[in-house]
This record gives structure tokens, sequence and C-alpha cells, in this order.
């Protein structure tokens, strides 16, 4: 169980995280979600002791960070973080060794999880011979080589194709049932909604929707309705009784007025767009992020960089 109560953590005259509070048991999936800059980069620091908090308190399984916390943990960080020169192998080695692995048993493993990932053959190529996907699933291995209870993921799916996101979907579901707890950072809204079990939104700091995906969504009521559709869909953004729209090609998502009937939508927008589906349903995760976090800060992503 990795246990996160009450952080806060200042630079200067911003604060990136404002009293932020979850809880991670093991066997579950644990999306952190915000918009650029909202302090999630800044609280998975905290986490990993790569930052001290000013205040609040981080527990692994009831107890504080200790060496050993240290070799539990595993990090898939946003950037990327290999030796460019480096063969792939000697990369995981070393990285392995960190974390106090013996070199027999990482070398092992180190070979396993390439053969798996589809680079078995590139066991002697240098990193900066690989592709954004591929070196992304190099960064990856590192994070799980040496087996962490805890595993945090900072956009994982970062440069795959759908192909390998299927597979890395695969993967973080094993780990799932495996036992470990793993925290799942990503603006993939889709990707956090089908794999989380639990998730926080943090915007500005502090953590302003938290709960299962499942409850975070009833709260939100049946009021969506989504459509598939033939036709210029810019209309719907002329419809009355719509206080939201997220547009796609030939599908959208309508968020209702609360005194507004699907009958009512459906009678203005038939006679203008071939419909093809129409679905009253809850709200995607992707658009309640949108009615909750709101407009983007322009600047709040560059101040938590800096920060």
């Amino acid at each position: 169980m990795l246990s996160v109560q009450q952080l806060k953590k200042q630079f200067t005259t911003l604060i990136a995280v404002d009293g932020v509070s979850f809880d991670v048991p093991g066997g579950s999936i644990f999306g952190l979600i915000g918009p650029n800059g909202a302090g999630k980069t800044t609280t998975i620091r905290m986490i990993l002791r790569i930052l001290e908090p000013d205040s609040g308190t981080v527990t692994y399984d009831g107890a504080g960070f200790t060496e050993a916390t240290r070799n539990n943990l595993g990090y898939l960080p946003e950037e990327r973080g290999l030796y460019k020169k480096s063969r792939l192998i000697d990369t995981l080695l070393y990285l392995a060794e960190l974390r106090g692995m013996a070199r027999a048993k990482a070398r092992s493993e180190a070979t396993r999880w390439l053969q798996r990932l589809g680079l078995g053959d590139s066991l002697q190529r240098r990193t900066d011979e690989l592709s954004k996907g591929n070196q992304q699933k190099v960064q990856f291995i590192g994070a799980v080589l040496h087996n962490p209870g805890i595993v945090i993921l900072d956009e994982p799916f970062s440069g795959l194709d759908p192909v390998n996101q299927n597979v890395f979907k695969d993967i973080l579901l094993e780990l799932k049932q495996q036992g470990k707890a793993i925290i799942f950072s990503t603006h993939q809204m889709d990707q956090a909604e089908r794999l989380s079990d639990s998730l926080c939104l943090i915007n500005k700091g502090r953590a302003v929707l938290s709960g299962t995906v499942r409850d975070v969504k009833k709260r939100y009521g049946k009021n969506s309705l989504h459509i598939e559709f033939d036709g210029d869909g810019g209309i719907l953004n002329t419809v009355t009784g719509v206080h939201n729209v997220l547009l796609y090609e030939h599908e959208a998502e309508l968020e209702l007025d609360a005194q507004v009937t699907p009958r009512d939508i459906i009678a203005q927008i038939n006679p203008r767009l071939d419909l093809r589906k129409v679905e009253l349903r809850e709200p995607s995760l992707h658009s309640i992020f949108i009615q909750t976090v709101g407009a983007p800060d322009a600047g709040s992503a560059e101040k938590e960089g800096q920060a």
C-alpha cells in the first residue's frame, strides 16, 4: 500500500502541490491526472524522494522511506533518460544493479523483457539508434526489471503506436494481477478511464476530484448524449440546450442542460445530420476532465517545469 497524505510543496511564490492525499493499494491501478503544470510531476517526485515535501507524509506499507523502499520502486519518467551511446543490454544491467539486482539475474530478465517487447535482436544496439517508441520500451523495462512492488509510470504510452499501446496495456493489467501498486499518470483520458481502478484529478496543485472511476462518473449523472453521424458536425455547436460539445470527425459527446431531454436535442439535429447511433450515458472521463478543469492556464506548465 502506498499512502500519500496532505503533501505540500512550494517553490518561492509558487505552491506546486497543496494538500494532495490518496492511497494506492496493491493490486490496483491509480490514475493521476490533470492539465500541464497541475502538480502531477512534483507529486511523483516527492513520492520517489527526489524532492522532499514541505509538509505531509508518504508511507509504504505503513512505514517511512528506506533504502529497501527505493529498491521496491519502479519509475518510468516522461522524459527520455537513457545513455545515448550505451548498448541496450548494458543500460538495463546498470539500472538493475542500481536496484540491488544480481548481474546474472538482471541479464536473464532483461533478455526476456526485450524479447517480449520485440527488441530481442537489439541487445547490442545503442539506444540512440532506436526509434522514440523503442526507447520508451527500454525505459519501461528499466522501470520493472527488478520486480518492484510499486510502479510509477508517467505517460507510459508516449511514442507508442496502437499495437504497442495494446501490448503495454496488457502488461499493466498483468502487473496489477501480480499485486503491484501502480500509479499511472497520463493526458490520455481514454486510457485512464479504461485502465484505472481509482483516480485523482489535480488542478493548480490541489486534488479537485478523486474516487473510483465508476463513482466519479456517477457524480456527473447520465446527461451525456453520445452520437455517431454523417454530415457537418459543426452545427452541433449551435444546438439549444447543450452546454458543452466534444466534437470529432463523425461522432460527438453532448453535455445536456438539466431541463433538456434527448428527444429535444434529436429533434433539432435529426433534420441536419444523418444519425447512425444515439446513446444516453454517463459522461466520459475526457468530458469530466474538461468540465472540472476548464480552460488551461498558459503559463502553468512552464512554471512547474521551472520549479
